[in-house]
């Protein structure tokens, strides 16, 4: 009984679909549409927005908590002798919170380890620019002077 009933229904369907077919060629405007050549497709295509939000760039605004957490993970990599990586940190310590002095004197110090002086130098003048009353800012001075 069940069999049976399958194969009316499957006839039914695919009945249906074919009158559906039929009556579509004989529609008048579908005939009209097929005729007319397509449009051509404009020569730049936008790109769709990225959908692992993990892949899109980011966006860095005030947050000194991000900041501080930054400069100790960086700190880490310091004393383990991963400069690259400890650069990097202190970098987005600086990014997070452009006034952390901090975060731009041991960024010049990882800088300096990895022999890129004039990338040290810059992070040594800002802070000396955010600090200039540090009790290392004498010795960072002369830092300076002895690179120029």
């Amino acid at each position: 009984m069940l069999g049976i009933l399958k194969a009316v229904v499957r006839r039914f369907a695919t009945g249906l679909l074919l009158t559906g077919i039929l009556c579509a060629q004989d529609e008048p405007t579908l005939k009209k549409r097929s005729d007319q050549p397509k449009p051509q497709q404009q020569t730049q295509e936008q790109e769709p927005p990225e959908e692992d939000e993990s892949l899109a760039p980011k966006t860095y605004s005030f947050n000194p908590l991000e900041a501080e957490k930054d400069l100790k993970i960086g700190l880490y990599y310091f004393k383990k002798g991963n400069y690259k990586a400890s650069t990097s940190r202190f970098r987005e310590a600086t990014l997070w919170n452009p006034t952390f002095a901090e975060a731009f004197l041991r960024l010049g110090e990882s800088e300096e380890k990895m022999k890129d002086k004039k990338a040290a130098d810059e992070a040594y003048t800002k802070y000396l620019a955010l600090s200039p009353d540090a009790k290392d800012a004498e010795a960072i001075k002369k830092k300076l002077a002895r690179q120029r």
